[in-house]
């Protein structure tokens, strides 16, 4: 099967750097990203797209990337590029998108989208040939979510999709609307149930980390954030996923990075985990 990935970019976004690492030292991690005088950094919106056999895939880490973008009051605001934008410099628009793939529902929307579902004016969903696909026991928790985490579950989202008649809840491993070549490891640390697809390419397996390993600096099997659900479980995924990457010689895909898209993984002579190979983007990856 002929496999082509490239890394697309949407609006980058900001978010409170205590909450994004968690029991870090703010000086610390101050040192990694430089926060800004509300103590927010800059975060990529970082998805992947499959190019396999005539089909079109995305992968997104959460579910703000589904959403339209809000139209412009008036010409004089400023133009953000967006995921539609990123698409667009691959000859393709939201029509060619075959299947998306969500590895959580999550959405951390901006100030002017809050207020826009805040309003009821609700963007649509993006991709409207597309089939959403989703992991089912995530679902069962989106639809019914924690007290804890219930903020980051936006319901209208989650009512678009499930009347879109294109869902798709994996139940296992494997997907017969992706094909072979696609394996979903899953994730309860982050998020109950969150998917991270693993997907075979010649010069190794290519895994998208979505909220499990965010970037490069949650590298460190101690550094969590505020936001993961349940940081001991996390910790232990993290590791087993690292170990799998070095044993295989695999390739990481970073969501929130804001400088690193891909990178391989080794392990110094203290048995730490480094990146190595690092690619800022990754433009059509061939198989």
């Amino acid at each position: 099967m002929n496999r082509r990935l490239s890394t697309l970019t949407g609006q980058p976004r900001q978010l409170d750097g205590g909450v994004m690492f968690g029991a870090v030292p703010r000086q610390l991690w101050a040192s990694w990203i430089a926060p800004d005088h509300n103590n927010q950094i800059g975060l990529a919106s970082r998805a992947l797209l499959v190019q396999q056999d005539r089909q079109n895939i995305l992968v997104l880490a959460g579910s703000e990337g589904l959403l339209a973008p809000l139209p412009r009051a008036c010409s004089c605001q400023h133009y953000a590029a967006g995921l539609l934008d990123s698409l667009a410099e691959h000859g393709l628009g939201e029509m060619d998108i075959h299947a998306v793939v969500l590895t959580h529902l999550q959405a951390r929307l901006s100030p002017e989208l809050q207020a826009a579902v805040r309003a009821g004016d609700m963007p649509r969903l993006l991709f409207p040939r597309a089939r959403y696909l989703v992991g089912e026991r995530h679902w069962i928790r989106a639809s019914h979510p924690h007290p804890l985490d219930r903020a980051l579950f936006v319901q209208p989202i989650i009512g678009q999709l499930e009347s879109s008649g294109r869902l798709a809840l994996v139940e296992g491993t494997s997907s017969e609307l992706l094909g072979p070549g696609w394996h979903f490891q899953v994730s309860d640390g982050y998020t109950p149930g969150q998917l991270l697809p693993e997907i075979d390419m010649p010069g190794g397996k290519v895994v998208f980390a979505g909220d499990l390993l965010p970037g490069s600096h949650w590298l460190r099997l101690d550094v969590t954030s505020a936001l993961d659900r349940n940081p001991e479980c996390l910790v232990e995924e993290k590791e087993r996923l690292l170990d799998h990457l070095v044993a295989i010689r695999g390739r990481l895909v970073l969501a929130r990075d804001p400088a690193v898209a891909m990178v391989k993984i080794c392990r110094d002579r203290q048995s730490r985990y480094q990146p190595f190979d690092h690619h800022t983007e990754l433009r059509r990856l061939d198989s």
